[in-house]
């Protein structure tokens, strides 16, 4: 699936959709710096191209998995906006009830199958899922993001090897934001880390993770060979997060881990700013992508306002929707 398949309407589609994470991750560092967040947040700002570039091939019916920095990777399958925003305020109206907050967000009727904050836990339950979906002989696929610092679990090359195996509908998108917390990737991760799919047989691609267009393609042709029964993939998605770790982080640590200029110098080709170049290199009339943004931003101004206004949980559902 090349970029040249991706017409004018479908990328202000996509810029729409990352303009909405942006405005919602912006708004929820406010609200978190001003306490009325039950909890830390974890933001995506600068990642949004990955989770919409790939999700923009995702049916209700196809899975994700997704890691402590989940808003985007939710916002990008769902249009649920005030069911997240309730969830981040621990809201009942959440779509976990307020149960899972920031780090836990998952809508099984959405195929989201959870955020999660263990480092690569989301990769064997999304290869389970794959295993699942092969077994029932459906075309769904699985797609699991988890970052530069879970590249390292032993967790990733056991599900290789099973997807490998097994010719698995598995697709594993490595979101590489340059830091593992507060360590700089080159640091903590030798190699690259797509070709550790080569000794499995299984194809491994990087990609440039701050380009929508170039995340639709390659996320394209990955999901499309997995529903075809030729097995996984495994994507480095190259990126920059120009957030923190968590949000607040410098009210706790002893020195930065990077300078403000190598975030600005960063900034200059963040995955808004990419896109909005490709639309007015495509002549998309400037009112349109005004529109789009004040579509978001009224849908997001709505989420917000809902949420701050939805019930706390009550005691006893805390014994609700349990297992034992």
């Amino acid at each position: 699936m090349s970029v040249q398949e991706l017409t004018s309407g479908k990328l202000l589609e996509l810029y729409g959709r990352m303009f909405r994470i942006r405005t919602v991750e912006e708004r929820l560092a406010q609200v978190q710096a001003a306490g009325e967040l039950p909890g830390p947040v974890h933001l995506y700002i600068g990642q949004e191209a990955v989770a919409v570039g790939v999700c923009a091939h995702l049916s209700d019916q196809d899975w994700i998995c997704s890691t402590h920095r989940g808003h985007g990777h939710f916002l990008a399958k769902s249009d649920e906006i005030r069911k997240l925003v309730a969830e981040v305020y621990g809201r009942a109206s959440g779509v976990c009830g307020g149960k899972g907050g920031s780090m836990h967000v998952a809508d099984v009727s959405k195929g989201i199958l959870g955020a999660n904050g263990i480092v690569g836990g989301g990769i064997a339950l999304a290869t389970g899922a794959a295993l699942s979906a092969q077994t029932r002989g459906t075309r769904n696929v699985a797609v699991v993001f988890f970052g530069d610092g879970a590249a390292n679990q032993g967790v990733l090359l056991e599900s290789l090897n099973v997807a490998a195996l097994w010719k698995l509908p598995l697709v594993l998108v490595c979101e590489n934001n340059g830091f593992s917390e507060f360590s700089p990737t080159a640091t903590v991760t030798a190699g690259e880390i797509w070709k550790r799919a080569t000794p499995f047989g299984i194809p491994g691609e990087p990609v440039d993770g701050n380009d929508v267009r170039e995340v639709w393609s390659a996320a394209g042709e990955a999901i499309e060979r997995a529903r075809g029964g030729g097995g996984a993939t495994l994507l480095e998605m190259r990126t920059y997060r120009l957030r923190g770790h968590v949000e607040a982080e410098k009210s706790f640590l002893a020195k930065s881990y990077r300078s403000d200029e190598e975030v600005e110098r960063r900034r200059e080709r963040e995955p808004l700013r990419v896109a909005l170049a490709a639309l007015r290199g495509a002549r998309i009339a400037p009112d349109a992508i005004a529109a789009a943004e004040d579509k978001e931003r009224a849908a997001v101004q709505a989420a917000f306002e809902y949420a701050a206004a939805a019930p706390w949980p009550q005691p006893e559902a805390a014994f609700q929707h349990m297992f034992a």
